[in-house]
């Protein structure tokens, strides 16, 4: 299988980067800008990205690399900080620029580049940059330029070394995915070899190889990503995976009830529920900071999920989890993420590290190199529901942190009831489609109101809606004024307790996703 690297030295679209990557059916792999050459030469990669960077790379602090990998035989192309870093490994100057660009430019490209063939002499791409290429290294041709950047893309086509200071991975660039195309098609040659049927026929042949006759313990949060490597193992050994789904009484109105269903009735396995929301509404008793909530629902989580796990683990099976590639990858950045096969669990699924008392045979990790739409599409072709796989983004903590302040039992059945309203709606009316993530948040508020000529002073609900190609940034959406309408009288009149409905209009940024 054909793979291309992606050497990330912290840019934020590494990962989008990836992914682009993939979507032409070729395997990307991210490692650090602290991964060694030896490594890289060994992985015998058709060709290399230098992602973008937050630094500059005249400060010696900054992250570099050693020149050597621009001649070991492969195609490298750098984006943003990696444009500049490849000038500085070749005797370019790099320099901070009189203008800084932010944002939509205008690219001026010459012609005669395999990299932008097909790149009109006009388009939009995306800048984000307070450093640029002063002058090319020698060797290089520029092959395009913005009122301000005089070198917006260079190559040395002997050397097979391509550089454009703007973001080709982000949607804002209108010839991105052909300039991304023709770099990993055209110039690297990359077969189109990387298919999610194919995995999911390895992966269950490489977990049948690896188990055996042995059993394998997975928690199921009812998220995606756990159902599906729960569905996986499933085709694999059947009987002899056990799922533990924890309920802890801030999920979505009926999703318990929806994942034991789904598994019990879809998948050969064993399913233990366990409803712990009593533990849970007790230790969240007076809790109104965001983050001492999240802590104390992951560590009552951490403690209900194995307590269960000792009554079942004998020492003699593995332990499964749902993480995807993601969580495991080491950032440019140094922060540094659980690999495959450690034991370090997935924080937002609130499980911490394995207990010393708890033994296992090993890790088992099935979706470990997938990002998340690949997650989704191996899901369908085993089956899941659809409701399941496109569930969207949900947090770990689930409505605890979509309630602002205390939580209580009445507050989540107030802010389940509403949040069933918005879902219903949207699908009815199919702009649901529309949406990347939408959901009610329990604002802590009350306000006056009037319902059938007596005063009311109610809790105030927000809806929260966004579009986004990557959730780095999000715009709110803009639902039709018919809709909300519709969402914010069925709310005021079917649930008892909530009498005004507001809709956040915020972007991200300045404010983020979620409220807490």
């Amino acid at each position: 299988m054909d793979k291309i690297l992606v050497l990330d030295f912290g840019g934020q679209y590494n990962q989008l980067i990836a992914r682009r990557v993939r979507s032409f059916g070729v395997f990307a792999e991210i490692l650090p800008y602290t991964a060694k050459l030896e490594k890289i030469k060994k992985n015998a990669y058709k060709g290399i990205i230098f992602t973008g960077g937050p630094n500059s790379v005249f400060d010696p602090e900054s992250p570099h690399y050693s020149k050597e990998i621009l001649s070991i035989g492969v195609p490298v192309l750098g984006i943003c900080y990696g444009c500049q870093l490849m000038a500085w490994m070749s005797g370019g100057t790099v320099e901070t620029a009189p203008v800084s660009e932010y944002g939509k430019v205008t690219l001026k490209a010459k012609t005669g580049s395999r990299l932008l063939d097909g790149v009109p002499a006009k388009s939009t791409v995306w800048m984000s940059h307070t450093d640029y290429v002063a002058k090319a290294p020698g060797g290089f041709r520029i092959t395009a330029r913005t009122d301000d950047c005089p070198c917006a893309a260079m190559e040395n086509e002997e050397r097979r070394l391509y550089a454009v200071q703007f973001h080709p991975e982000v949607t804002h660039t209108e010839y991105g995915d052909s300039i991304l195309k023709n770099f990993v098609l055209g110039i690297c040659a990359c077969s189109r070899d990387w298919a999610m049927d194919d995995f999911i026929d390895r992966t269950v042949g490489k977990i049948r190889e690896t188990v055996g006759d042995k059993k394998v313990i997975l928690g199921l949060s009812g998220g995606v990503d756990s159902s599906v490597a729960a569905a996986l193992i499933s085709r694999a050994i059947g009987k002899n995976l056990t799922c533990v789904f924890v309920d802890q009484g801030l999920m979505r109105k009926d999703e318990g009830d929806f994942v034991e269903s789904t598994f019990t009735k879809l998948f050969d396995m064993n399913f233990i529920r366990v409803d712990a929301s009593d533990k849970f509404f007790e230790k969240l008793k007076g809790i109104k900071d965001p983050e001492r909530k999240r802590k104390r629902i992951s560590r009552e989580f951490y403690n209900v999920f194995w307590d269960v796990i000792r009554d079942i683990a004998d020492g003699d099976a593995f332990f499964a989890q749902g993480t995807i590639y993601p969580d495991r990858i080491e950032s440019g950045k140094g922060a540094t993420k659980g690999k495959a096969g450690s034991s370090v669990i997935k924080t937002h699924h609130n499980m911490g590290k394995i207990p010393k008392d708890v033994d296992f045979l090993g890790v088992i990790e099935p979706l470990g190199d997938l990002f998340k739409d690949e997650v989704r599409s191996v899901g369908e072709r085993l089956g899941i529901p659809r409701e399941l796989v496109w569930r969207q983004p949900f947090p770990g903590p689930g409505l605890g942190v979509r309630i602002i302040g205390e939580v209580t039992r009445d507050k989540v059945r107030l802010l389940q009831e509403a949040d069933y309203i918005l879902r219903d709606e949207m699908a009815k009316c199919g702009y649901e489609k529309e949406l990347s993530q939408f959901f009610c948040v329990f604002t802590g508020s009350k306000a006056v109101g009037v319902m059938g000529d007596h005063r009311t002073y109610e809790n105030v609900i927000a809806l929260r809606a966004v579009t986004t190609d990557d959730f780095m940034t999000a715009d709110w959406a803009k639902i039709p004024y018919d809709i909300l309408a519709k969402v914010s009288s069925r709310i005021t009149n079917e649930v008892r307790g909530i009498n005004r409905i507001v809709y956040d209009i915020t972007s991200k940024p300045p404010a983020t996703v979620e409220w807490e």
